[in-house]
């Protein structure tokens, strides 16, 4: 009994030890590694809420290593308990979980009267393909029906790695099909139906909208609402991703680390990637009308951009990643004639965002293509603003007002 209360002490002390250098590890990682530009919402908010996340993945990965869990397991629990909130019933929506072709989604529908079919918003969330769910966004989409008298679908699509392209632009597809001929079930004008989402949501909302152009079997969408949407995975040397290559929460390799999830389990040819190394010449010189930086408008350049002189490719790199290159997965390289048939959009682009230069461009091929668009740039923004405007403490006036843009589009058009 005497050994007892010193070695408990002692593994107390060890705890403690290990914890502080873990915390003292991830805020040397966060200020090493970071850039807050100037002019960015919040960015000592930003900052602790990105040394939050780094804290979380290192913690998995150290779980990981003892056999415990895995990194992408544990990380996926935390983030989910500390971003869902048990918000229970709502008094101005009925909500109720159901499936759409084996399928999970959320339904939001509001209880105040209708003189004729609502507007039917189907949202795919964002999270890198690899993280997000139904009950994360949950406060937003019950704010989007609230605030736009429209019942809101949430889909479930699976995550990669379990689940690798295409299976989550499959499942989105299939809940979209399905809702598309069941809407009136759900007090929806079926011709009044929007496909939003945002970051990799916004990859599934727009390769949905392109799939769906020759269905003459289906309603045709009335719009289409890209938040920040990630478009192609050919360039990751465009403006953006060299003036946002170190803003949190995105990093230009992070992107880079979700895009190779969402299609292969090769991490080792990451740096190929970043260098263009798995798309052929032949091809970059065909891509070169889609997505020149001479594309971008040259104030989107003026906090720096360096062209890079074509590399060559790599047969082996191209082979594991060369689903990149198909329209269902970099939408932005779609035919013309994909394009002018696309319903008319919305896109939000955020200054500080690797993605920024990706909605840039798909603005320009639908306008090019005759598709009326409506964009709207928030100038301190950052990635991510959308999903964390409302967490308390942490709220950025800047997602607040993007939301309340984008909310006024649904409801306007």
């Amino acid at each position: 009994m005497g050994l007892m209360i010193p070695l408990f002490i002692l593994v107390l002390a060890i705890i403690f030890s290990l914890s502080f250098l873990l915390f003292m590890g991830v805020i040397y990682f966060e200020l090493s590694n970071s850039d807050i530009p100037p002019g960015l919402d919040g960015g000592g908010k930003l900052r602790i809420v990105h040394t939050i996340m780094i804290a979380i993945a290192i913690t998995g990965k150290i779980l990981e290593n003892f056999g415990l869990c895995s990194q992408i397991g544990f990380t996926r629990y935390v983030r989910e308990r500390l971003m869902i909130r048990k918000l229970g019933e709502d008094p101005k929506l009925f909500i109720k979980d159901l499936q759409f072709d084996n399928v999970p989604v959320r339904i939001y529908q509001p209880k105040s009267p209708s003189a004729g079919g609502r507007k039917g918003v189907l949202f795919f969330h964002g999270g890198g393909f690899m993280f997000g769910s139904i009950g994360t966004y949950d406060p937003l989409c019950r704010y989007i029906s609230k605030e736009t008298e429209s019942v809101v679908v949430s889909v479930g699509y699976r995550l990669t790695p379990e689940h690798r392209y295409p299976t989550q632009f499959e499942d989105c597809l299939n809940a979209t099909v399905h809702f598309l001929n069941t809407a009136q079930e759900y007090g929806v004008d079926s011709s009044s139906v929007i496909i939003a989402g945002d970051s990799a949501g916004g990859n599934l909302a727009a390769v949905v909208c392109q799939s769906l152009v020759n269905r003459t079997d289906l309603p045709k969408p009335l719009a289409q609402v890209l938040i920040y949407p990630a478009v192609q995975m050919i360039d990751f040397n465009l403006p953006s991703y060299q003036q946002n290559r170190a803003v949190p929460p995105l990093y230009r390799e992070r992107a880079a680390f979700y895009w190779l999830n969402y299609l292969c389990d090769d991490m080792l040819i990451m740096e190929e990637m970043l260098d263009g190394d798995h798309v052929p010449v032949d091809l970059k010189l065909m891509y070169r009308k889609w997505l020149s930086a001479d594309n971008i408008p040259d104030e989107f350049k003026a906090r720096g951009y360096k062209p890079r002189v074509m590399s060559s490719h790599a047969d082996d790199v191209n082979e594991a990643v060369k689903c990149a290159l198909e329209a269902t997965c970099s939408p932005l390289i779609a035919e013309d004639s994909v394009f002018c048939m696309q319903p008319k959009a919305y896109i939000l682009t955020c200054e500080f965002d690797v993605l920024r230069d990706d909605g840039l461009l798909y603005k320009k091929r639908l306008e090019d293509n005759g598709v009326p668009v409506t964009w709207h740039h928030v100038k301190n923004g950052f990635h991510g603003i959308f999903s964390i405007f409302s967490k308390g403490n942490f709220l950025f006036p800047s997602g607040k007002l993007a939301f309340d843009n984008i909310a006024d589009f649904i409801k306007n058009v």
